[in-house]
């Protein structure tokens, strides 16, 4: 053999290295650079990083996941007793419709806690997730993230981390709108009946409601602010302590259509009149506020367009059509019969709370 032949030869590649060698490089298991060679989904994604950047310095080509439709989006609710929860289902099931899917619904009644939704979707399989509120943590981000499962959140209780596909609605303006509507027709003295102060939808609604405030000239009075929780409960508990101060509110902007009726029926028990006495205004337009006597002005949220959304990302993600991050769908005041200007003579509650 020449020097030549010898040069050629050592020309020639040598062909991907053992996966021994790969192991001992990205400092995992031989099983481990297995998985990740063959795009198993029970690897972390720091590990699988680190083990494709081995593998394809060593010669491997890394076989991209595919992951085969089924035919199937998941949803998941706390609840569909509430009409707010149906009209977000309610979007969904058409979405889902249109993209000849059928749409699987998940009741689970721990606001906090989607596990169990995220191992039996991906365990059954899933073209992708909805999860109504809830923020999946991030093990469960990551599964679906593995499973190749995109996964969409609607007006979620926290913000999301950056990346997470989410659908909600312009919260800040509509509490801007309810308030702006009231110091329109007069009102100054605006109280609030909040949600929870540990949801971002909440405290959007509540910045808008004090934006709307000095936009005004008018200073946020923080005796004017109560605590609730969007439930009927409270916005009856809260407006009776807005109702029973020495120089009570004119007006109340309630948090959500649920609060408001509670507010009524409490407006209604001092022995005072809507909107003759007091002006309200809730947030979500729920069928119901329509109905009310007074029919309720309200900031109209897009609930069957948000859950429609939700799964329009869903399959644009999945089909690599192009999509944003973040969908936020407009509100917008729609008035009736509940909100007038101010009395002349602001009247004290005729039975009247001991206020605490």
């Amino acid at each position: 053999m020449t020097a030549h032949d010898h040069d050629s030869l050592a020309a020639v590649p040598a062909g991907p290295a053992p996966l021994a060698t790969v192991a001992a490089a990205a400092g995992v298991s031989v099983p481990t650079v297995s998985k990740v060679l063959n795009s198993r989904p029970d690897v972390s994604a720091a590990t699988r990083a680190k083990v494709q950047a081995a593998l394809e310095a060593h010669g491997h080509t890394v076989r991209r996941p595919v992951s085969k439709p089924t035919g199937l989006v998941d949803i998941r609710v706390v609840s569909l007793e509430s009409t707010w929860s149906e009209a977000v289902v309610r979007g969904a099931a058409e979405s889902a419709r249109r993209h000849g899917v059928d749409l699987v619904i998940t009741v689970d009644p721990d606001p906090d806690d989607c596990g169990a939704w995220v191992r039996h979707a991906l365990a059954r399989g899933t073209d992708g997730a909805v999860s109504v509120v809830t923020v999946p943590d991030a093990a469960e981000r990551q599964a679906f993230a593995d499973a190749l499962v995109p996964v969409v959140v609607v007006d979620p209780r926290v913000r999301p981390p950056e990346g997470l596909l989410s659908v909600g609605a312009t919260n800040w303006q509509g509490g801007l709108d309810a308030t702006a509507h009231l110091v329109a027709l007069g009102h100054r003295r605006i109280g609030t009946i909040t949600g929870d102060d540990a949801q971002a939808n909440a405290l959007a609604r509540l910045a808008g409601y004090r934006t709307a405030l000095i936009q005004a000239g008018i200073a946020p009075d923080d005796s004017l602010v109560r605590r609730g929780d969007f439930t009927v409960d409270a916005g009856y508990e809260e407006a009776w302590h807005l109702l029973s101060l020495d120089d009570r509110p004119t007006a109340i902007v309630a948090s959500s259509d649920d609060t408001a009726l509670g507010a009524l029926r409490a407006v209604r028990e001092a022995g005072l009149r809507v909107p003759d006495d007091v002006s309200l205004v809730g947030f979500d337009d729920l069928p119901i506020a329509a109905w009310l006597d007074p029919a309720l002005t309200t900031v109209h949220q897009p609930l069957v367009e948000m859950g429609a959304a939700a799964v329009d990302l869903l399959h644009r993600a999945r089909s690599g059509t192009g999509h944003t991050v973040r969908a936020e769908l407009a509100t917008t005041l729609v008035e009736r019969a509940s909100t007038a200007p101010p009395p002349a003579v602001v009247r004290s509650p005729a039975h009247p709370r001991q206020k605490t």
